[in-house]
């Protein structure tokens, strides 16, 4: 049996992990579109590294695009096999998936315009709508903590690794030549105390671990709490300084996150008199799959929701729908929120925001999750005093804003706890994937000094065998 890590490998970003049996059977753990990494970017997401056609099964971790965004691709170049994930992660797969097309559709006319003129021929995009709905007919569903045998000699478990609602670790339990061997995939592993989902759970030993490693090296700053943080950000620049916040937000997880902290600040009556807007369909379809499941909720929103049955939602509140009330709001002179998509500000309506409000120092771009250092995002926070918004260079007078302490991804004592139920004495080798590799270094001293054997760091393609 051997794994090779055809993505998220020394890099945060395009996950897809394929485990190849002795018999030829290859289950691929994850389909993740690579994103913000320049010009790298596309070339990364046209060569999968394997063929799809050979693929007899895709276990899901959770619904981020860059854990399931090249789905159709797959579909398209042939994929044949099963598609394993949560129900919730198969809901907002759907959501995301469609969307993911229909940019993709718009960035191609875009760019096939000016390829045009320079006589080139036209662009092709990752996948189309109808590949995006195809995509579903393979989906099966499976429920946390249930051993769900796919063929003889495999079967695999989902644990909540509560990153976003219907996040998992995948559990593999493979029978061969008489020897039953676990390799467990992390995903991506939330907070532990994390403001709306439930902590992640323990799981089986396991003989071979795959970790993500976003945040190997940090610490989350919780001293102050969310909303706290966020009602300074607001009375700072809506209040004091009469400008617009503009908040770059995860349509899944983090958008959430922030109207359920928005909520409190609302139901406490400190919330300004400010209108906030959450501009992005996505944002807005997504948020009404994760009220569909409360079961995933932890014990305090639940105890909220017995005196506020909708605790993503309160007076001032506007979801945006059309373009033309996304466009609309760039002339509103009052002061406002804007919560808008993407996370890291390198697509979708956020980046208009930001080009409209860049100029004037009044207004403050608050950056509340992980950017990758290429994106718009990333070179904000980096310092730049001028960046490119599509074909035009700004310079960054608006005031850059950070919220340490929003993140769906744990620190390293949240990595630590999550293995903390293994005997790390049976844990033959333990892979660290999703990270910057400066960053996997340090956490791979840790992890040695905390008494796992042996700690790879896997190249892109890289092939290591189980024995």
């Amino acid at each position: 049996m051997k794994i090779t890590f055809h993505g998220a490998a020394r890099m945060v970003t395009g996950t897809k992990h394929l485990v190849t049996l002795d018999n030829g059977r290859k289950i691929l753990l994850d389909c993740g579109m690579f994103q913000g990494l320049g010009k790298e970017t596309e070339q990364l997401n046209m060569q999968f590294g394997f063929v799809p056609s050979e693929i007899d099964y895709l276990i899901l971790s959770h619904a981020h695009i860059d854990h399931c965004g090249l789905i159709p691709k797959l579909v398209k170049e042939g994929f044949q096999g099963k598609i394993f994930s949560t129900p919730a992660t198969r809901e907002l797969s759907d959501v995301l998936l469609q969307d993911s097309a229909e940019i993709q559709r718009d960035d191609t006319k875009f760019i096939n315009k000016k390829r045009a003129k320079q006589g080139l021929p036209p662009y092709e995009p990752l996948y189309d709508l109808s590949d995006a709905e195809k995509a579903f007919d393979y989906f099966n569903l499976a429920e946390y903590g249930v051993w769900t045998t796919i063929e003889p000699g495999i079967e695999f478990m989902f644990t909540d690794t509560g990153h976003i609602i219907g996040s998992a670790a995948i559990h593999l339990r493979i029978t061969e030549n008489g020897q039953t061997k676990q390799i467990t995939f992390s995903g991506d592993v939330g907070r532990y105390n994390d403001v709306i989902l439930r902590s992640p759970q323990t799981f089986p030993q396991s003989d071979y671990i795959i970790l993500e490693s976003t945040y190997g090296n940090k610490l989350h700053d919780d001293v102050h709490s969310v909303p706290d943080t966020l009602l300074k950000w607001i009375e700072h620049t809506c209040v004091e300084k009469k400008g617009k916040l503009i908040i770059p937000a995860f349509s899944v997880g983090r958008t959430q996150e922030l109207l359920y902290a928005l909520n409190q600040l609302s139901l406490e009556r400190r919330l300004p008199k400010v209108a906030v807007y959450v501009d992005s369909p996505l944002s807005r379809e997504a948020t009404q799959v994760v009220k569909s499941y409360p079961q995933y909720f932890n014990s305090r929103i639940r105890k909220v929701m017995e005196q506020d049955s909708d605790p993503f939602d309160f007076p001032g509140l506007t979801f945006i729908k059309t373009v033309d009330e996304s466009k609309a709001l760039n002339f509103k002179t009052e002061p406002c929120v804007i919560i808008s998509a993407s996370g890291m500000a390198d697509a979708g309506r956020v980046k208009h925001h930001i080009l409209n409000n860049i100029g004037d120092s009044k207004n403050t771009i608050l950056m509340v999750g992980y950017c990758e250092p290429h994106t718009l995002g990333g070179r904000l926070l980096a310092g730049a005093k001028e960046v490119k918004i599509f074909a035009d260079y700004y310079k960054v007078v608006a005031e850059i804003g950070e919220m340490h302490s929003m993140s769906a991804h744990g620190d390293y004592d949240d990595l630590l706890q999550f293995v903390a139920c293994q005997q790390k004495d049976l844990v033959r080798i333990l892979f660290l994937v999703h990270g910057e590799y400066d960053v996997q270094q340090d956490f791979r001293s840790r992890l040695l000094r905390k008494g796992f054997k042996e700690v790879v760091i896997p190249e892109l393609h890289s092939e290591h065998l189980l024995d």
